[in-house]
């Protein structure tokens, strides 16, 4: 069922982070009307505060881009950040916009959902088929309850509400603390710490031998927006760049984004992570979309991105 933007007010949730802050420039080329409200505005763990904002805003339809997420180490760090906040952000929201008579709600979810051993390329289908990844399961457990959450909605209220898993994404925006980043910018900011020192080592966590797929977070906009108009199932679908590389390899190619050669080691005492995780986003290219950058050229925007933050 195709889904007109012409005229709809869209609420973008979550839009001062890198996913939703993505969503908010795609949007703009779109005849719609793009709504935001901050921390400052609504606090989306308050049930009753996101009850009162979205009965007086109303939107048409929502891009659920708001949660808690952070790397390994933030997981493992505060479990029960991850797994409360973001189950509290998820009820709250699809209550209130079910009040509210949401029409049309995207929730985005994450490809830590599947199980750590899954088939490669990864399946929509593999969901809840096996034990999840220890390192990030208390985001992945409240990213499944969100994905279920809107599948008893459409289930028992006919709702038009659907669900995209994104794989591993970066771009401008993200986030470049080294206590809770992903390994692709906590990569960037090293080499570049690396440069600017002349260090002559960049360490990497694990063995630099687990494979990863990476998506440019403009690129996910644009997919969501084409979900957004054209998609309208019950099952969640899979949104990725459909290339892998070893951590390794992904550590070279950042160096010779930012320009700097060093020797890289590895810390065996870090843990790896599932071994290899690349999704299966061929129900997405199916219906028309695979407007996927190369990963060299998305590593050198969010380069420029990260000089222009001028991190100390």
């Amino acid at each position: 069922m195709a889904y007109d933007l012409e005229g709809k007010r869209i609420w973008v949730a979550g839009h001062r982070g890198m996913v939703g802050g993505a969503v908010v420039r795609r949007l703009a080329s779109e005849p719609c009307k793009v709504i935001t409200a901050g921390r400052d505005v609504v606090d989306l763990t308050d049930q009753r505060a996101v009850l009162d904002w979205m009965l007086d805003t109303r939107p048409d339809a929502i891009v659920m881009a708001a949660a808690k997420v952070g790397g390994i180490k933030a997981n493992a760090d505060f479990p029960v950040d991850f797994l409360h906040q973001n189950l509290m952000i998820e009820a709250n929201i699809c209550a209130a916009a079910h009040a509210a008579d949401v029409g049309r709600f995207l929730f985005l979810g994450s490809s830590c959902i599947y199980p750590k051993m899954a088939p490669q390329p990864i399946p929509e289908d593999s969901l809840l088929t096996g034990p999840l990844e220890p390192t990030n399961e208390w985001y992945a457990i409240a990213k499944i309850a969100g994905i279920k959450l809107v599948q008893a909605y459409r289930t028992q209220y006919g709702r038009d509400w659907v669900s995209a898993m994104p794989t591993n994404l970066y771009g401008p925006g993200d986030n470049y603390d080294l206590e809770t980043s992903h390994v692709l910018p906590a990569l960037l900011r090293k080499f570049h710490t690396a440069k600017e020192t002349d260090a002559p080592e960049v360490e990497l966590w694990g063995s630099g031998t687990p494979l990863r797929e990476f998506l440019h977070c403009d690129d996910l906009a644009d997919a969501l927006v084409f979900l957004l108009k054209t998609y309208s199932e019950y099952e969640h679908i899979n949104v990725g760049s459909g290339v892998e590389v070893t951590i390794s390899a992904l550590a070279e190619t950042i160096a010779d984004v930012v320009g700097y050669k060093a020797k890289l080691t590895f810390d065996a005492s870090k843990p790896d992570g599932t071994p290899r995780k690349l999704m299966d986003s061929g129900r997405l290219h199916a219906l028309g979309w695979n407007n996927v950058r190369p990963l060299r050229d998305g590593i050198a925007d969010a380069y420029q991105d990260f000089l222009a933050m001028n991190l100390p």
